[in-house]
């Protein structure tokens, strides 16, 4: 019985194409150029931020992100960066006496813009405020500690196989995947993917039919 239902952050609660404009302005490129760069490094199974470094070879991203910040262009998330089905669903799903968990590889400052958004959530944290990231085991430990559930009543929902379906699932989580952003739709038949997940869904008000019959939605 699933007791605890926590979230990865991008491409899943918030959309991250105003993420990667902010970067593209900043580094003076074409919008366009930047995100078809994107979906270059999603389709090697690379990190994300190696888009940046495509476009400015050896850039520090770390250092860059400072300079953002200093320059008053730093991380931003407003209303308008949820998915429009996110505060509907948690909410759902807090009536239903779930615990909610939002908990994704974000900086620091990203868990407190998350926060400042008042999300019908019971816990809000990032990698960066807990000091250890995705797909480190601990990090789902600590996702379980934060769930106030055993690990098998916990079902962690996220979009990216190596960051949120394989290693939630190997730490003894169920796991959604979710077709949703350029990782959700890319991998989403993935014959691994499909067996590691427990359900895949295609948006998250999949969640309230899957819990009442959790035989819909399988992989």
């Amino acid at each position: 019985m699933i007791e605890t239902i926590a979230f990865d952050v991008g491409e899943t609660i918030t959309r991250d194409d105003r993420y990667w404009a902010d970067w593209a302005d900043w580094l003076k490129v074409p919008r366009h150029t930047l995100s078809a760069l994107v979906g270059v490094v999603v389709a090697r199974g690379e990190d994300n931020t190696e888009a940046l470094r495509l476009v400015r070879p050896g850039l520090d991203v770390v250092a860059e992100y400072r300079a953002r910040e200093v320059a008053g262009r730093g991380e931003y998330l407003g209303e308008g960066d949820l998915y429009g089905d996110v505060r509907p669903v948690l909410t759902q799903l807090r009536a239903r006496g779930l615990r909610v968990v939002v908990a994704g590889n974000q900086t620091a400052r990203v868990g407190e813009l998350l926060r400042a958004l008042d999300l019908p959530a019971d816990v809000v944290a990032t990698s960066g405020e807990w000091g250890v990231a995705k797909p480190r085991r601990e990090f789902f430990r600590r996702v379980v500690e934060a769930g106030r559930a055993e690990a098998g009543s916990t079902l962690y929902v996220g979009d990216h196989p190596v960051n949120d379906v394989f290693p939630a699932k190997a730490a003894g989580l169920r796991v959604a995947h979710l077709r949703r952003g350029p990782w959700g739709h890319l991998w989403a038949d993935d014959p691994e993917v499909v067996a590691a997940a427990d359900w895949r869904i295609d948006r998250l008000t999949d969640l309230t039919a899957l819990l009442d019959d959790p035989r819909r939605h399988r992989g």
